[in-house]
């Protein structure tokens, strides 16, 4: 990899810590704004310079939302670097440790994964000479703090970056707006502060987010969510490059079946409807090409377990799919009785949906608007709720109404478990575990 140049955000970053610059006096760092704006690689970069300069024998601490996510954000990118610049790096994969080697000194990086409250028990009882947060607003207050509490080694710092979230996130209002307090140096970055993006790449993400989203990881912003949630889905059908005719017509010819892979996606309710997405895969973008969907209070009479899914075997028929076309069936991971009816008629694999509502709205969105996945317009309940579906007024918390979300929820199922490469690693363990 190399490097033609810097912006002046990344060469302050950079130096930031040098004994001539003017910023050396700061206890940390904190970058935020868009995404692909430059941050994360200079920082990183940045953050082994610093601990070479400073330290040897010493400890240090780099902690994403999970070990995962670090690896692919973080340390994977940085190792060709390194090397360049001479530093010997070692994995010990395992136990999650990176051995730096530069000339005569030697200091070593604990990877962390801070995605829930229990992350905190990792770190406790480690003495860090620093420590850097990548995404440190995905992460829980109790871990970060935790991790902040080992910098017990005199003239430690410490090293965050992020994108925005809603304006009461704790980071935000803790850190951000305290950063005179925390005596941290703090630097907004935008993706003209990446001289690595071309212009064309810059159109591309900015054509990815619309809304509040839009907002946030364009702009970069620390705003509040309101109004629908997906803007974009909420046009006229027929005008609306969302939407889409099902690619072939199947009906009454079973041999003219081309879809090359389908999976079921579920949102289980006994008062609440259910909704079932049927997605076909084809020339790389996967249709919602049909749906089941069941509202208990609309019919006046609840369905059971076992009608639930003989309706659901009669969607695959109409729709001329045979049972070993179906990869797997994923399924809200509260409903335990449903899963286990499932199990019970062993025809289809199921599987227990991720359910992380916000990070799986961002990846619903962006997937729509970068037209990898595609709603026929056949599957009428889905466009009912895609122009219901809203966000609660508030600053305080990123949630969206619990109302007209069942369809909603069995996309965000089926993109969160499915496609996210979030799971991608847990998904493929999963499928060899069942093969």
């Amino acid at each position: 990899m190399e490097f033609k140049e810097f912006s002046k955000k990344q060469i302050i970053v950079l130096t930031w810590w040098l004994k001539n610059s003017k910023y050396n006096n700061y206890d940390s760092i904190i970058c935020d704004g868009s995404i692909r704006s430059g941050k994360t690689l200079c920082m990183s970069i940045s953050f082994v310079l610093w601990a070479f300069y400073k330290f040897n024998n010493s400890a240090f601490g780099l902690c994403g939302k999970t070990i995962r996510s670090l690896r692919r954000n973080l340390v994977t990118p940085i190792l060709p670097v390194l090397k360049n610049l001479g530093f010997e790096c070692r994995q010990k994969i395992s136990e999650n440790i990176l051995e730096i080697i530069y000339e005569d000194r030697t200091n070593i990086f604990y990877l962390f994964g801070g995605k829930d409250e229990s992350s905190a028990s990792l770190i406790q009882g480690m003495a860090l000479s620093g420590v850097l947060f990548d995404e440190v607003a995905l992460m829980p207050r109790s871990f970060v703090e935790q991790a902040l509490a080992r910098c017990s080694v005199s003239e430690s710092k410490f090293w965050f970056n992020c994108n925005p979230e809603y304006p009461g996130h704790w980071f935000y209002t803790e850190w951000i707006l305290k950063k005179e307090s925390r005596n941290s140096l703090y630097l907004k970055f935008n993706m003209n502060d990446n001289p690595s993006l071309s212009e064309n790449l810059k159109q591309r993400y900015e054509k990815l987010y619309t809304g509040v989203f839009y907002q946030r990881f364009i702009k970069g912003e620390w705003v509040a969510l309101e109004g629908l949630v997906y803007p974009f889905m909420s046009q006229d059908v027929s005008q609306n490059l969302y939407y889409s005719d099902i690619p072939i017509s199947n009906i009454n010819n079973i041999n003219n079946n081309n879809f090359e892979k389908y999976i079921l996606s579920c949102d289980y309710g006994i008062v609440n409807p259910t909704s079932c997405g049927l997605w076909g895969l084809l020339n790389n973008i996967w249709y919602r090409i049909d749906e089941y969907y069941y509202d208990s209070r609309k019919h006046g009479e609840t369905r059971t377990d076992e009608e639930h899914y003989k309706y659901i075997c009669n969607m695959l028929k109409d729709n001329y799919v045979l049972d070993q076309e179906v990869s797997y069936i994923i399924v809200d991971p509260s409903a335990a009785s449903f899963i286990t009816l499932i199990k019970k008629n062993n025809t289809y694999r199921v599987i227990p949906a991720k359910n992380n509502v916000i990070e799986g709205i961002k990846e619903v969105s962006r997937l729509l608007k970068r037209g990898d996945i595609k709603i026929c317009k056949n599957c009428t309940n889905s466009i009912r709720e895609f122009s219901l579906y809203r966000w609660q007024s508030g600053v305080n918390k990123d949630n969206p109404v619990k109302e007209n979300d069942h369809a909603m929820d069995d996309i965000r199922y089926f993109v969160s478990t499915a496609l996210s490469t979030e799971y991608e690693d847990e998904f493929c363990a999963f499928a060899y575990s069942r093969n």
